[in-house]
Parts: structure tokens; C-alpha cells; sequence
């Protein structure tokens, strides 16, 4: 995880905190340069595809350089932070004490690349290694790791046109802007830079587009060469009325996953509408009960109990699809996910083992599952290995809905909202209180009778929850 640069300094690396992501975006940094740390103290968060996670530090000393911004999505394996140690830390403050007073100026220092340092004689950004060398000499790996990164060397300052592109230099731009650049097919290093440190801006990329391409070669003859040609893509971006929100992280990784999973996996839905009032009541009776006090009783505790009774009762259907032996995988153990909505996306953890707990361990295990998602503090771990899953869309207030499985798993109940409606009991018309769920299951593993079964049991159980006993 470190490694040494010289005999004062460690380089503390991006690690693999996702088992197997291959990058992580730097979402806040909780010191600067010249603080100091001790080993364990959590020193940044960053997001991977698949949650938030805070990285403590593993040795003691002082912070001696941040090598990247918040909001810079670093490999990892790449050094992200500089800390002087043993004899080192007392050195290290007053080269920092410097660069923050030389901060305000125009010119002030900036994090670069991982291995190259910011000299203490200057404060402009070194340029890349090798950059007094044609631009044949640099490596793919490092281009690559700049434009991912969003750094590069420093651009010349903005002309009064379009400057020529120079010989073996990359324009400053973020991936975000690079990309806008691509789709609306404008070269980079014809775009006139704005943001600080002479950084592209989508601003900038749009002005591009707008203003008439610069002639690539001198015309042949006297007459004044035709214009270009408009592009077909859109050539301006009303930021007062549109707002672009970058995807990455925890939701790119949702829709990667959702997509993938839409299109291999072969999708059946089955609706069922029940009377649920008996759930309600037993619900509040759960809320009195001793044995429940500062637990989480709500009706998802009865729905997850009884589609666990449902797979009990169906062992089938708690499987997975193996492509590669072209072989179903039947799970004895349910993992039961609960998709949970957060301010960075939707995620689904899950709860291990969970049809071995018993109701009150239930309750608190979905209360502890909730707390940590609203929380940001879901750690990979507790996404992964998922068998089934449970959304509730009815805290939206909608009826129900056709989810899509979670990759990897067989089935997924949606659970819509539960409402007082109409209803005929014992032979007449009454207010009762209603629900209707969706299972959606890969037809692979599930045929129609199995999946019919199963949200066949878990209407009953809702209907009449002592076959929560007489089940059991």
C-alpha cells in the first residue's frame, strides 16, 4: 500500500477498496498540507462505483502534499497523499508553510502528477516527465493517467485567437469536458482556455463550436477561403436552463449494472393485489412488544419475513445463472438485498444469512442496513453476494412498478404502497387496507409455476400472517 520516495517521506497509495475497482474519486480531503497524523486517523473520503468509503492513514507524521484536488477520480495504485515521517516531519513543515503563502498569487502551486513533486524554489506546475522531450518519448500509460485525472502541463496563456496546437503538449481539460469535446467533434487544442491554469471549460468547448473553424492550410489562391461547415450537433448549452450532472461513481455503476442486467438475463414480471390489514395490526401489536423495543417495526419487516418463508417453502428459486458451465447455481443461504435510495444513487446491500435470523435479529439488521445507507457508510462488502432482493417503491406512493433484477440474483419483489381502498371481506364491501406486488425473475432459472409459487406465498403470508407459524 506504500511505498518510499526518499528516507523521510511515504507515498500513501489509492487502494483497492472494492474488491477489484479499478478507481475511486477523491470526494473531500480532511487535512492539509503541514497537519499532522497518526496512524489509523481517517484522512480523505473517496467514492468508489460502489460506495463511499474513508481512508485512514498508516503511519504517523506530517502531511507534506494532497497530490490531487476533491473531486479528482485517481487509478488505483496511484499516490494521492505525501507524509513525512520519523526525522522527516520536522522538515516537512516549513517547505509547506511556503507553498500556502505563495497560494493567492496567479501562479501558485498546484497538485501534479504522482512522482513529480512541486519544486520549492518555484510555484508553477512542474510539467510532466518528459515533457522537454518530442512527444514520442512519453509513455501511453502516462498520457492515459493525465487525461484521467484531469491534469497535464500548463497551457500557454489565452491568445486573442485560437492558438496553434503545440508540438508534444496535451490541453488541460477534466474526462468530462474531453468527452463533451468528442461528441460535438472539437479539437481540444484549438479551444481557447478560461479556467484557471489555462483548464478547458465546457463553456469554452461550446464558444468553440459556435466560432467558425480556423483555415488548417493557406489557401491556394487570393479569394478568402469558404467558411466551415456547421456541425450537426448542437451548437450552444443553456446553462440557465439545464443543468449536466456528470455520471460516475455509485450511479454509473447502477447503470451499467442495470443495463447489463436488462439484456441478459430474461425478465418476467407477475402482479398479485392483497389484503394486507391482518400485517398492518400485527405490525402495531410488534411496535408494544418489549422484546421490539428501539427496533425498526414496520410492514417491510413482515414482507422480508415472509418472502423468506416464500423461498423456504421454494428453494429453487434462490439461485443464480453460471454462464460459464452453462449450470444453475441453487443457494442454500438467502442474502437479502434492500434497495436503498441515497443522495449518491441507488444501492442495494444485503443482509447475510438472513434466513437464519430469527424476527427481532431481522429488525435489526434492516434498521442497521437503512441507518448506514441514509449515512453514506455502505462498504462494498455489504453489497456483494446478493441472492434476492426487495424494493420498496410504495414509500413514493407508487402503486408498483417492474423492477429489474439485481445482477447476479434471481428474483426481485417490489413492494408497492399500501393503502385503504375497497375490498370485499366476508361477503361484503369494506375499507381495507390494500397492496399489490410485482416479482420479477430471471426466466432462465424461474419458470412460471415457480415464480407464481413464490409471490403466491408471499401474499398469503401478508393476508394471514400466522402462517408466519404455521409455516415456519
Amino acid at each position: 500500500m506504500t511505498t518510499m520516495t526518499d528516507s523521510s517521506v511515504r507515498e500513501f497509495k489509492m487502494p483497492d477498496v472494492g474488491e477489484g475497482l479499478t478507481e475511486a474519486e477523491i470526494l473531500k480531503w480532511y487535512v492539509q498540507p503541514g497537519d499532522t497524523v497518526t496512524d489509523g486517523q481517517v484522512v480523505c473520503e473517496v467514492e468508489t462505483a460502489k460506495a463511499a468509503v474513508e481512508l485512514p492513514i498508516p503511519y504517523d507524521g506530517v502531511v507534506r502534499e494532497l497530490h490531487f484536488p476533491e473531486g479528482t477520480t485517481v487509478d488505483v495504485g496511484t499516490s494521492i497523499i505525501a507524509v513525512a515521517v520519523g526525522d522527516g516531519a520536522a522538515a516537512a513543515a516549513e517547505p509547506v508553510q511556503e507553498a500556502v503563502a505563495e497560494e493567492p498569487k496567479p501562479e501558485g502551486r498546484q497538485p501534479v502528477l504522482v512522482g513529480y513533486g512541486v519544486s520549492t524554489s518555484s510555484t508553477k506546475r512542474r510539467p510532466r516527465k518528459g515533457a522537454e522531450a518530442p512527444a514520442a518519448a512519453q509513455t501511453p500509460t502516462s498520457a492515459i493517467q493525465a487525461e484521467l485525472n484531469g491534469h497535464g502541463p500548463a497551457a500557454p496563456a489565452a491568445p486573442a485567437a485560437p492558438a496553434a496546437p503545440v508540438t508534444g503538449d496535451r490541453p488541460l481539460a477534466k474526462p468530462p469536458v474531453r468527452k463533451l469535446a468528442k461528441d460535438l467533434g472539437v479539437d481540444l487544442a484549438t479551444v481557447v482556455p478560461s479556467g484557471p491554469d489555462g483548464i478547458i471549460t465546457r463553456e469554452d468547448v461550446h464558444a468553440a463550436v459556435a466560432a467558425p473553424e480556423p483555415a488548417q492550410t493557406a489557401a491556394p489562391r487570393s479569394e478568402p477561403a469558404a467558411p466551415a461547415p456547421s456541425p450537426s450537433a448542437p451548437t450552444s448549452y443553456d446553462t440557465t436552463r439545464e443543468t449536466r450532472i456528470p455520471v460516475k461513481g455509485v450511479r454509473k455503476a447502477t447503470a451499467v449494472a442495470m443495463v447489463g442486467s436488462a439484456f441478459t438475463a430474461p425478465h418476467v414480471t407477475e402482479f398479485v393485489t392483497v389484503d394486507v390489514t391482518r400485517t398492518m395490526k400485527l405490525v402495531e401489536e410488534l411496535k408494544q412488544d418489549k422484546e421490539y423495543t428501539g427496533l425498526r417495526v414496520n410492514p417491510l419487516l413482515l414482507i422480508a419475513k415472509a418472502l423468506l418463508v416464500a423461498i423456504r417453502r421454494n428453494p429453487d428459486i434462490n439461485a443464480s445463472w453460471d454462464e460459464a458451465a452453462q449450470e444453475i447455481v441453487v443457494k442454500h443461504y438467502v442474502n437479502l438485498g434492500i434497495a436503498a435510495a441515497t443522495p449518491r444513487g441507488l444501492i442495494v446491500p444485503n443482509i447475510k444469512d438472513a434466513h437464519a435470523q430469527t424476527l427481532p435479529q431481522l429488525a435489526a439488521s434492516l434498521g442497521e442496513l437503512v441507518s448506514t445507507a441514509r449515512e453514506g457508510k455502505t462498504s462494498p462488502a455489504a453489497m456483494q453476494g446478493g441472492t434476492v432482493t426487495i424494493t420498496n417503491v410504495g414509500v413514493f406512493g407508487v402503486d408498483t412498478g417492474t423492477p429489474i433484477l439485481n445482477p447476479g440474483e434471481s428474483a426481485i419483489l417490489a413492494v408497492g404502497a399500501i393503502k385503504l381502498q375497497p375490498w370485499v371481506h366476508k361477503g361484503k364491501v369494506k375499507p381495507r387496507q390494500v397492496t399489490t406486488l410485482a416479482l420479477s425473475f430471471d426466466h432462465r432459472l424461474v419458470d412460471g409455476e415457480l415464480g407464481s409459487k413464490v409471490l403466491a406465498d408471499v401474499a398469503a403470508v401478508l393476508e394471514q400472517p400466522k402462517r408466519l407459524i404455521s409455516w415456519a
